[in-house]
Order: C-alpha cells, then structure tokens, then sequence
C-alpha cells in the first residue's frame, strides 16, 4: 500500500474541536466564489458595511469583476420595491463602505435588482420539559442534559417493565439448536 502525501488543503490533525464557523467558511467559501463573492464575509457582514438599516431591505446578490482582475467590479444588490429609489440615491455612499471593507477599489458601480429579501430563518422550537415521575428516582431529576435525561428514563422505564435481570442458561438447557450440515 502506498503512502498518502499530504495535499496543501490537508489541515493537520490537532485533537481538538473546531468551531462550526471555521468549517462553514471553507465549505462555503467555493459557492460564494461561484457567485463572485470574494469573500463570503461581505453577505454575512452586509449589516456592518451599511448599517442595520439599509441591511434590512438590501443585500448583495454578486459581485462581477472584468476578466482577470480583481478590482473595477460591479456588485448587484436585490432591494426592496419601495426602498430601491433610496439605495440608488446612496449608491457613492455604498461604494465607498464596499471598498473600505475590501481595502482597494474593489467595486466601481452598482446594479439593483427589486425583490423580496429573505428573512432569517426561524428558529426552531424546543421541546417543552417534562417532569421525571417520581417512580423512576430523584437522581433523574438532577441531570441537567435534557437528551441525556430522557435516554435515561427511557432505559429506566424498560426495565421497570422487563420481567427481572437478564439470566443465563442453566446447563440442563440447550439454548442453540445443532446445526445439520448433511444435505
């Protein structure tokens, strides 16, 4: 068997976790350049570079540079219906913040498509807790993991249900069948 050469995209094994961040920028990073994002930190930051209030009807769709360059670009932005006239007056001002955030005249003009912007996801419920009964024990009640808990209780409730321990065969007891092997 051959050896493996370590690739450059191999990251070195460090016997620790990650953050999710750390692995979400790399995965993400190919599907961003995709759209002409440079970087994937201008959608995820758009609120920072033009503040709350302009983020909430605003947000870059792509960013297309002339080909083999890396500056001149011209990003489209999907806005809002009604607050499109507004962006298109603040257009030098956005520019301007896009660039700052690059460090180089990154973008020279902006193009605006209308629509609806996608809202945040919605956070999903969680389960509402259920008291542990009192039959199960008062040490299920101080564990703080609540999947923990119900494993727990779960296990506890099947064998307050069994019919004893597990027992094994008594010598008298043929448990396996022999196996005929003469056909």
């Amino acid at each position: 068997m051959a050896k493996r050469n370590p690739g450059k995209d191999d990251a070195p094994r460090s016997c620790r976790a990650r953050a999710a961040g750390d692995l979400i920028g790399d995965i993400g990073g190919q599907s961003f350049k995709r759209f002409g994002f440079v970087q994937s930190s201008i959608v995820s930051r758009w609120g920072e570079i033009v503040g709350q209030r302009y983020a909430k009807v605003s947000s870059p769709e792509s960013i297309k540079f002339p080909a083999g360059k890396k500056a001149g670009g011209v990003l489209t932005l999907l806005v809002e219906g009604a607050h499109a006239p507004l962006i298109q007056h603040l257009t030098p001002m956005i520019v301007d913040r896009v660039n700052r955030f690059f460090g180089y005249a990154a973008i020279n003009r902006i193009v605006f498509r209308q629509g609806k912007i996608p809202g945040p996801a919605p956070r999903p419920e969680r389960p509402q807790l259920r008291p542990v009964p009192k039959g199960l024990g008062e040490g299920l009640r101080e564990i703080a993991d609540p999947e923990l808990r119900t494993c727990l209780e779960s296990l506890a409730a099947q064998i307050a249900a069994s019919s004893g321990p597990p027992s094994l065969p008594q010598d008298g007891d043929d448990p396996l069948r022999p196996i005929n092997r003469s056909h």
